[in-house]
């Protein structure tokens, strides 16, 4: 499995998107679409995108009672998209009823990743807004267990979790890691971050880049400087 760079688009509208993405002439970036712009432009964006030679990572985070679940992904299976997600504290019946859902007629499905804990979610905020009074890295490797237990591809997680979540599930077990900052750059609302270089240090198989890239005054100098420290 090799590694890769995912540009979070995380834009209001199509129009937007297509500008940011048409400054690149050369490779295409894997992107993600997230709530926002899936929302705002529906399926139609998904399939544009494909045409145009795009990998995504549809960014729906899905968390609702298992037969729900279940349907809305074999929805999304027929979007051709390459890699979408839930969250682990949905339950592990709730994550199986997802890959039942996902998996096409002819067996094949896009990977399914499990949000374990948002990069914005700190110790503190954890216990005192959620009431999980478990060290967050004990809660975090839990849920990558269920997940892997479900029959999941691998989690989203902080890049200061990717390590010890292939230890503890495999090499196989794949990480996706936002909160992912340059050196020299603003960590905005994250609270748990690390750089390219470091993320690819520590193991992680893909990290997700949104404002770094998409907010450079060179978003192509910036995501090449993504791929020259994490992937190259």
């Amino acid at each position: 499995m090799g590694k890769d760079v995912i540009v979070a688009c995380d834009f209001s509208s199509a129009e937007q998107t297509f500008a940011f993405l048409d400054k690149f002439t050369g490779k295409k970036p894997f992107v993600k679409i997230g709530m926002e712009l899936f929302y705002a432009e529906g399926p139609s964006i998904v399939r544009e995108l494909k045409a145009r030679g795009h990998k995504i990572f549809l960014d729906l985070k899905l968390h609702d009672i298992p037969n729900t679940v279940k349907k809305s992904m074999s929805v999304l299976s027929r979007l051709d998209v390459d890699m979408t997600n839930l969250h682990a504290a949905g339950t592990v019946r709730m994550m199986q009823a997802a890959i039942e859902g996902l998996t096409r007629p002819d067996g094949t499905r896009p990977l399914l990743i499990a949000v374990t804990q948002l990069t914005s979610t700190d110790q503190e905020s954890m216990e005192n807004d959620l009431w999980i009074k478990e060290p967050i890295d004990k809660v975090v490797m839990h849920y990558a267990a269920n997940a892997k237990v479900a029959g999941l591809d691998g989690v989203v997680c902080s890049p200061l979790e990717a390590g010890k979540v292939h230890d503890n599930c495999g090499k196989d077990f794949i990480t996706v890691t936002p909160g992912v900052r340059f050196a020299d750059g603003d960590i905005g609302d994250q609270k748990r971050v690390m750089t390219p270089a470091e993320a690819k240090k520590i193991g992680s198989d893909y990290i997700v880049v949104g404002r770094p890239i998409t907010a450079a005054e060179d978003p192509i100098a910036a995501y090449e400087r993504c791929v020259a420290e994490f992937v190259d």
